[in-house]
């Protein structure tokens, strides 16, 4: 049974920084594309960022160059710096796991198998 736990949500200033992890059980996490994704109150859940079994990094344009994810295959864990926080980052950020590697759809929720429970993150005007 997979299971995606998040962790590291809160309340920030804007112009502020959080690291977001999520901690992997049950799956071959080496193999995963790994992503985190966002919804914000009364919008879809939009893709924020994703990173493949290869270490190559995808991102959305409102957060390139403001958001950094990894992954620790020793721990098997994804994490999400975000810096340069803005009130438009504000959503419960989840993770997600993607075990058939599709590059086309990457961005797309529907392609990701597993989900963790979310979590928060509020950054304050």
């Amino acid at each position: 049974q997979i299971q995606l736990v998040e962790s590291g949500g809160g309340l920030v200033q804007t112009g502020g920084s959080l690291r977001l992890s999520c901690a992997a059980s049950g799956l071959s996490f080496r193999r995963y594309t790994m992503g985190w994704f966002r919804q914000a109150p009364g919008k879809e859940r939009e893709f924020v960022a994703a990173i493949r079994y290869n270490g190559y990094t995808y991102y959305r344009d409102s957060v390139k160059g403001r958001f950094t994810i990894s992954r620790d295959m020793a721990k098997n864990t994804v994490s999400l710096q975000m810096t340069s926080l803005e009130p438009e980052d504000t959503a419960v950020y989840y993770c997600a796991a993607d075990g058939n590697g599709i590059l086309s759809t990457i961005r797309d929720p529907n392609t990701y198998e597993d989900w963790g429970q979310g979590t928060q993150v509020t950054v304050a005007s």
